[in-house]
C-alpha cells in the first residue's frame, strides 16, 4: 500500500469514525456491534482504496459502507429470530430495508441527526455504570478514533489492559441494557457531569502526565480539546460544556511555553508569554463568555476554573496577574466544588495575593488531610512558600518529600532542582 493512501485512510478514519459508529449504533442499538461494523467499513477501505483510488468523499464512503453492513446485520438477525419488531428500533432501520442506498443528499440533510447520534454516543461511552478508567478508554476508542495501542501508549499501561477495559465496558453496557439515547430530565445533569469529567481527566493527563519520562503528552491534550469543542457544539445550552471548552482552550494555549528545548518543565511564572497561542486564548475567552451567559445564579466548577485561567491569559506579564481576583475565584470554587486540591490551589493564590505566610497557614491545615498524603504538589507548594519566607532548610526537606512522591521523571527532576536551590 502506498504510504500516502494509508495516511489518507488513517486521517479519514480519525475524523469520521465517531460519526460512523454513532450512526450505526442508532441503527443496531448496540455500541459493541456498531464498532465492529464500523471496523468492517475501515477494512473495506484498506482493501479497496489502494486499488480503486480515494473516493471523492471518504467520510460518505465509510458511512454508506458501514450502514450497508448494519442493514446486512439487521436482515440476518431478522432471519435468525423471525421477529420483525427487532427491526423496529428506529425509523431509519425500517426505511433502509426499502431504500438501502443512501445518497449524499440524504446524508447532508441528516447532519443534525448525526449530531444527535454523536451526543448519544458520548453519553453512552461515559455512562456512570462504567468505572472511570473504562469510560476514558471507551471514549477515546469510539469518539477519538484512537487504536488500543495508542490509548495504552498515552496512559503508559499495557495494551492488553486497555483492550480488556474496552471489552468489559462494552459488555457491561450490554448487560445493563444501557439505551443508546441522550438522557433527559433529572438524569441529564448527572450524565453530563460524567461526560465532562472524562474529557477533563483526559486533558489533565496530557497537560501534566502523572507518570513516564515526559512532562506533557500534547496529543492527548489535543484530543481532549477536540472532544470538549464537539460537546460544546452538540450541547449549546449547557453552560458547563462551554465552561470546560473555555478551560481547555485557555490551558492549551500555554502548551508551547511549558517546556524548554530539552523537554524540561517551565513553571507558569517563568514562561515566555509571547509563546502562548493567542488564537486559543481568544477562543477560550469567547467560550467563557458563553458559559457565563448561560450560567444561572451560580457558575459551575469548570466555568470558574476557566475564569481563573482567563486571569492568567489576560495578564501581559506574571507580575501583572490579578491574584486577588484569582483568590476570590478559588474561594467561590471551594463553595461550589470543595476538595483538598481546590483548597491547595487556593493556598497558592492566597500566598500570592496576601503573602506566603497566609498561604502557608492553609497548607499546614492540609498536611493533616489523608487524601493528599501521596499528592506531590502538597509538599511542593509547602516548599515554595517556606522558601519565600526564608526558611530554606524546611523548604529543601519539603521539596525532597515532593520529589519522592512524584511519578513523572521530569516532575521529580524539577523538584530535586528546587530542593538543591533551597539548600
Amino acid at each position: 500500500m502506498h504510504s500516502s493512501t494509508h495516511d489518507a485512510i488513517a486521517a479519514a478514519w480519525r475524523i469520521e469514525s465517531a460519526k460512523v459508529v454513532a450512526t450505526v449504533a442508532r441503527m443496531v442499538r448496540d455500541v459493541a456491534i456498531a464498532e465492529e461494523l464500523a471496523q468492517e467499513a475501515l477494512v473495506a477501505a484498506l482493501e479497496r482504496w489502494p486499488r480503486d483510488g480515494l473516493p471523492d468523499k471518504p467520510g460518505a464512503w465509510l458511512m454508506a459502507t458501514a450502514k450497508n453492513r448494519a442493514l446486512d446485520h439487521l436482515r440476518h438477525r431478522q432471519m435468525q429470530e423471525r421477529k420483525h419488531e427487532e427491526l423496529g428500533h428506529d425509523l431509519e432501520a425500517r426505511e433502509a430495508l426499502i431504500v438501502p442506498d443512501f445518497t449524499d443528499a440524504l446524508d447532508a440533510a441528516r447532519q443534525d441527526e448525526i449530531g444527535d447520534d454523536l451526543l448519544r454516543l458520548m453519553f453512552t461511552a461515559c455512562h456512570p455504570v462504567l468505572p472511570t478508567e473504562a469510560r476514558v478508554a471507551l471514549t477515546l476508542k469510539l469518539l477519538g478514533g484512537l487504536t488500543t495501542h495508542e490509548i495504552a501508549r498515552a496512559f503508559l499501561v499495557p495494551e492488553p489492559t486497555v483492550a480488556q477495559r474496552i471489552v468489559r465496558a462494552k459488555q457491561k453496557l450490554r448487560d445493563a441494557k444501557v439505551p443508546f439515547e441522550a438522557p433527559r430530565g433529572e438524569q441529564l445533569q448527572s450524565r453530563l457531569d460524567s461526560v465532562l469529567e472524562v474529557v477533563y481527566l483526559v486533558f489533565n493527563e496530557g497537560y501534566t502526565a502523572t507518570a513516564g519520562d515526559d512532562w506533557m503528552r500534547p496529543a492527548l491534550a489535543q484530543e481532549a480539546l477536540r472532544l470538549a469543542r464537539m460537546l460544546a457544539e452538540l450541547a449549546p445550552g449547557a453552560a458547563e460544556a462551554h465552561g470546560l471548552a473555555a478551560l481547555l482552550e485557555l490551558q492549551a494555549s500555554r502548551l508551547n511555553a511549558r517546556t524548554d528545548a530539552q523537554g524540561r518543565p517551565i513553571l507558569l511564572a517563568d514562561q515566555d508569554r509571547s509563546r502562548w497561542d493567542r488564537l486559543l486564548i481568544r477562543r477560550g475567552l469567547a467560550a467563557l463568555a458563553r458559559a457565563e451567559a448561560l450560567s444561572a445564579q451560580q457558575r459551575g466548577p469548570y466555568t470558574l476554573q476557566a475564569a481563573i485561567a482567563a486571569c492568567h491569559a489576560r495578564a501581559a506579564t506574571a507580575g501583572a496577574t490579578d491574584w486577588q481576583a484569582i483568590a476570590a475565584l478559588y474561594a467561590e470554587l471551594a463553595r461550589v466544588a470543595a476538595s483538598p486540591v481546590v483548597e491547595l490551589n487556593r493556598a497558592v493564590a492566597v500566598g500570592m495575593a496576601q503573602g506566603p505566610a497566609a498561604g502557608l497557614a492553609i497548607v499546614e491545615r492540609l498536611l493533616e488531610d489523608k487524601a493528599l498524603r501521596q499528592y506531590p504538589w502538597l509538599p511542593s507548594v509547602q516548599g515554595d512558600l517556606l522558601d519565600k519566607l526564608g526558611r530554606k532548610q524546611e523548604a529543601r526537606a519539603a521539596f525532597e518529600r515532593a520529589a519522592a512522591l512524584a511519578g513523572n521523571a521530569r516532575e521529580k527532576a524539577l523538584l530535586l532542582e528546587r530542593a538543591k536551590g533551597s539548600g
